[in-house]
């Protein structure tokens, strides 16, 4: 009875091992490798599944899932001879596990290597200054290549991501320098320029004084001669009309006579004015030169006038 108990118990131990040994549960976004006798046999999505004892083992475990590596800082020379300290971040995924299993050894490593003398390469192409513009270009250049080496070995680089440049502490100086004169340039250029375009309006604003003024003095001796322009008119118009009207009058009966006595008064009085004016006075030789002249006027206004004038 009691050898009867301990074989059960063995082979409750023995099913309980084999159990262990055949039934394999496989977790979500994962994949394991199955070789059957150490030759591959196939690979085991997620799920339950029953192996074949001693004979089926899983050799290779791996993750479906996108990883992150991290790519360790590393030196790299510039075009232009200068040492920057460069490190990043992979992001990868395995898509064919059983070509990651057998198609390298260890697939991260190699991809680690690879990328860092990726990026060396890529870095020595481009100048300093250049290498912090051009990040989004030296990680589609790294991923690309990787992505051609990783594609045998069921690897899918999706991204690489530079995470820090730095120079070295002269360099970092320099161009702390190199930014500070451009700002101090840059301000320069602006007060200039503020001050050019505030002459500039000043100049035009001088200009398009000048320009009202003289259309202002244009303007004013436009009407100045206008108005003496009018004002000589007023004085020919008066002029006329009063002589048309010493015409007229002159037709009348006494007007002879009345011009005779207007000439006369008019000689008398300029030849008073002249004596008040000065110590010696030139008297005429013949005084009958005074009813000559009055006799000349009245002459001149008895001759016709042309046809069509007063």
């Amino acid at each position: 009875m009691t050898g009867v108990l301990f074989w059960s118990i063995v082979f409750a131990l023995l099913a309980v091992v084999i159990l262990v040994k055949t039934a394999v549960v496989v977790p979500q976004q994962s994949a394991y490798v199955v070789e059957n006798l150490g030759k591959y046999s196939r690979t085991l999505q997620a799920g339950f599944h029953i192996l074949i004892p001693f004979v089926e083992t899983i050799a290779y475990r791996h993750s479906l899932k996108e990883n992150a590596i991290d790519i360790p800082e590393q030196t790299c020379i510039t075009k232009d001879n200068v040492q920057v300290g460069v490190d990043g971040v992979l992001y990868l995924q395995v898509l064919d596990p059983q070509r990651a299993s057998y198609g390298i050894a260890n697939f991260v490593f190699a991809i680690v290597q690879l990328a860092q003398t990726t990026l060396r390469s890529e870095i020595g192409k481009i100048e300093l200054d250049r290498t912090f513009e051009e990040r989004g270009a030296i990680n589609s250049n790294v991923v690309n290549e990787l992505d051609k080496a990783s594609e045998p070995w069921g690897v899918k680089v999706l991204r690489y991501e530079i995470k820090n440049i730095v120079p070295p502490g002269d360099v970092l100086s320099a161009m702390e320098k190199q930014m500070r004169a451009e700002r101090e340039k840059r301000a320069i250029v602006l007060t200039s320029e503020g001050e050019r375009d505030a002459k500039i309006n000043q100049a035009e604003g001088e200009k398009q004084q000048v320009i009202k003024q003289s259309e202002a003095n244009k303007q004013q001796q436009i009407n100045e001669a206008e108005g003496e322009a009018q004002a000589i008119l007023a004085v020919a118009n008066a002029t006329a009309e009063g002589l048309r009207k010493v015409a007229l009058a002159l037709r009348e009966q006494g007007g002879h006579e009345a011009m005779q006595l207007r000439i006369a008064e008019a000689y008398v009085a300029q030849f008073g004015n002249i004596a008040k004016q000065g110590n010696t006075l030139v008297v005429p030789a013949n005084i009958g030169d005074l009813a000559a002249m009055i006799s000349l006027a009245t002459n001149i206004a008895k001759q016709p006038q042309p046809a069509g004038r007063p």
